[in-house]
């Protein structure tokens, strides 16, 4: 009778010593495409920051133009009222008190549909703001114009280092460049080790017999070096394709910086003209509304007649009117600027 027992256990150990920069390569890319993706992010929180900020310079407009309404409607009922009270004291005759009032009516009709419209601007607002609720949206900044004296060289190296844009296609570029490296890399042979220890162990026994055993172990290092002699001209096609599509991106950040540099010089000469505009609509808001003064108080003592009166409130509400376009045509032109330059979240982002 006989029994036999017997063991073979075996570890290996393989490691790459060099695999021709391919790792560290690798690594750096996936670092820059981490970074890319949180570039794109960022571009989105600059779309929404900016969509926010002219949404809520909006209704801050449409405000205004209320406001602005109202005063002509009460000027307008006022003179009504005063048509009226000359009728019945006999200074004024019914012609009169019908066109003051057709003319307080067509003011209250426009002030009614820019409720409606500074209504819309403030539901606007709120559905950019991810508020669908009921909640009241208070205006509480000033609609002011903010006049910045800017230099366009300023401004251009501030693009040309925060554009958030700009920074993605950098980041494109230098993943092409890691493309590029990696098919370079192909070219370089790979250095590995493999190690390993193989044991034996088996006990025999006999019946009636002592039991005999065998027992040894093998100890093992390789070093190999592998490389690549010939692989029918993949390398080559692959270093090909990497290099042409490394210099098409070296091209299109190239486009992107005439593009963007070109903008910026449209959205600096356009802030500089909208900033003599508003000056120049400061001036004409300023004596349309002395006009009206004067003119108020020249048709009350009836030198003047009504129609003139009227010409000179329109004349006065286009001024106004003009005066807050400006306003907002400015702000909306820093923000674009301060958008192009990368400095909207910075500016805006609370």
């Amino acid at each position: 009778d006989q029994t036999s027992n017997s063991l073979t256990p075996s570890v290996t150990l393989n490691w790459i010593l060099f695999n021709s920069f391919a790792v560290r390569i690798t690594k750096e890319k996936l670092d820059a495409l981490e970074k890319l993706s949180q570039g794109g992010t960022a571009v989105l929180v600059e779309q929404t920051v900016q969509s926010v900020v002219r949404a809520y310079y909006r209704a801050l407009f449409e405000q205004e133009k209320l406001k602005l309404f109202e005063e002509i409607m009460n000027l307008s009922y006022d003179r009504f009222e005063y048509e009226k009270t000359r009728k019945e004291i006999g200074i004024s005759v019914t012609f009169d008190v019908l066109q003051a009032k057709n003319a307080w009516l067509e003011d209250k009709a426009a002030h009614m549909q820019q409720e409606v419209t500074y209504t819309n601007a403030l539901r606007d607002l709120k559905y950019l703001m991810g508020d669908s609720g009921d909640s009241t949206v208070e205006l509480s900044d000033e609609f002011s114009a903010v006049l910045n004296d800017y230099a366009i060289d300023n401004l251009r190296d501030r693009m040309l280092s925060n554009n958030k844009t700009l920074s993605n296609q950098y980041l494109s570029q230098m993943l092409l460049e890691k493309e590029t490296a990696l098919a370079r890399s192909l070219y370089y042979p790979t250095l590995s080790l493999r190690s390993g220890v193989d044991a034996f162990n088996s006990r025999t026994k006999y019946e009636d017999a002592e039991a005999a055993t065998r027992n040894w172990q093998d100890v093992y290092g390789n070093i190999s070096l592998n490389f690549n002699l010939f692989d029918g001209g993949a390398r080559k096609r692959g270093m090909r394709i990497a290099r042409i599509k490394y210099e098409t991106g070296r091209i299109e950040t190239d486009e992107m910086i005439h593009s963007l540099t070109n903008e910026l010089s449209k959205l600096f000469d356009l802030y500089n003209v909208r900033k003599d505009l508003f000056n120049v609509t400061e001036e004409n808001i300023e004596a349309a509304k002395l006009n009206l003064e004067i003119s108020g108080d020249r048709f009350r003592a009836g030198t003047i007649n009504s129609f003139n009166y009227r010409d000179v409130q329109f004349v006065y509400l286009s001024a106004a009117l003009g005066r807050l376009q400006a306003i907002y045509n400015l702000i909306d032109t820093d923000t674009s600027l301060a958008r192009i330059t990368g400095g909207i979240v910075t500016e805006y982002g609370q």
